[in-house]
């Protein structure tokens, strides 16, 4: 018998992301979720660079079709842009990354609403002190701007600086939760 050649295809179908706009008081957002209901990308839809960027990095082989995002992604970033601040705890997501990448964005959810933290901070914070220039740069790679909150971090000496959907929706998001920017 003779063996088979495998063309390296594989016959398991890629996962089918869903994506949907939904307005907020800061513009639009792109919400990525997946067939769990977690979300996987969150971007201003202003900014479709880094939507593109976030899917080929994190998502290379899905498909992403248009449909509504389940009802905790939704109604969690609703309530949170509502007011309810605490609201976002219950939004369901999940990120890949690098490893270096998920002990950043681990660091930034622990950042308490209300209060903001320097780079240099947050790098201190994860046990990497001399790492601030790579915090910065997974910092700006994170997918799920606003829920993980990178917003929160900002210049050493308390300047608000880069922020992927731009800094009048950084002060905006600040100002939300309760800090003068």
């Amino acid at each position: 018998m003779k063996a088979r050649r495998r063309s390296g295809r594989s016959s398991v179908r890629p996962e089918v992301l869903t994506l949907e706009v939904l307005p907020t008081p800061i513009g639009e957002i792109d919400v990525v979720t997946d067939a769990e209901g977690r979300l996987r990308v969150l971007e201003f839809h202003d900014e479709p660079l880094r939507l593109a960027r976030a899917l080929r990095l994190h998502h290379r082989d899905q498909a992403v079709e248009p449909g509504a995002a389940p009802a905790a992604v939704r109604d969690g970033l609703a309530a949170y842009f509502a007011g309810e601040l605490t609201a976002l705890k219950a939004v369901p997501w999940t990120i890949g990354g690098t490893a270096f990448q998920r002990q950043v964005w681990n660091g930034l959810v622990e950042i308490p609403l209300g209060e903001t933290t320097s780079y240099a901070r947050l790098a201190e914070r994860i046990g990497r002190p001399r790492a601030v220039r790579a915090v910065g740069l997974a910092n700006d790679a994170n997918p799920i701007a606003v829920v993980v909150p990178c917003h929160r971090v900002i210049g050493t000496g308390g300047a608000l600086t880069g922020y992927g959907g731009g800094i009048a929706r950084k002060r905006w998001l600040l100002a939300h939760e309760g800090v003068k920017a």
